[in-house]
């Protein structure tokens, strides 16, 4: 129904193959985590400022600030997959990153949510002094 304030909507094949692609290079909090309780090898690379870093990051991640990506390249190793991350959900330096890094040829994805969404679910979060307690958003991990 073209007429609807919907619009008209598209095949079940486009659809499928616009989420298959948004998959491939989008994962959110919840996977990553995931992804590391299963001991699959990716760098988590947090690609905010110094200043947003030191305030609180995902434990574990590198600290690798966009601008100094290509720079610093050596440091993520050759074939390993990326998942990228900055503040979000209104930031877009995660998107700019993984662009950057597949640009690069580097097999990306970015973190949905970012940090934001990583310290509201709960995951272990670190500050320039060690390991935060922060409380789980009971709208975003109703496992807790």
């Amino acid at each position: 129904m073209t007429d609807s304030p919907l619009g008209a909507f598209a095949d079940a094949g486009a659809t499928a193959a616009h989420y298959a692609a948004k998959l491939a290079v989008e994962t959110d909090a919840s996977d990553v985590w995931a992804a590391r309780q299963a001991g699959v090898e990716f760098h988590l690379v947090d690609v905010r400022g110094q200043a947003a870093w030191d305030q609180g990051h995902a434990a574990g991640a590198l600290h690798i600030p966009r601008q100094e990506l290509a720079a610093r390249m050596a440091e993520l190793g050759v074939g390993i997959p990326v998942v990228v991350y900055c503040w979000s959900p209104g930031c877009n330096g995660g998107a700019k990153a993984a662009l950057e890094l597949a640009r690069l040829g580097v097999p990306v994805k970015e973190m949905l949510g970012g940090f934001e969404y990583w310290a509201r679910e709960g995951y272990p979060v670190e500050d320039a002094n060690g390991p935060l307690r922060r409380e789980i958003d009971p709208l975003t991990n109703v496992t807790g």
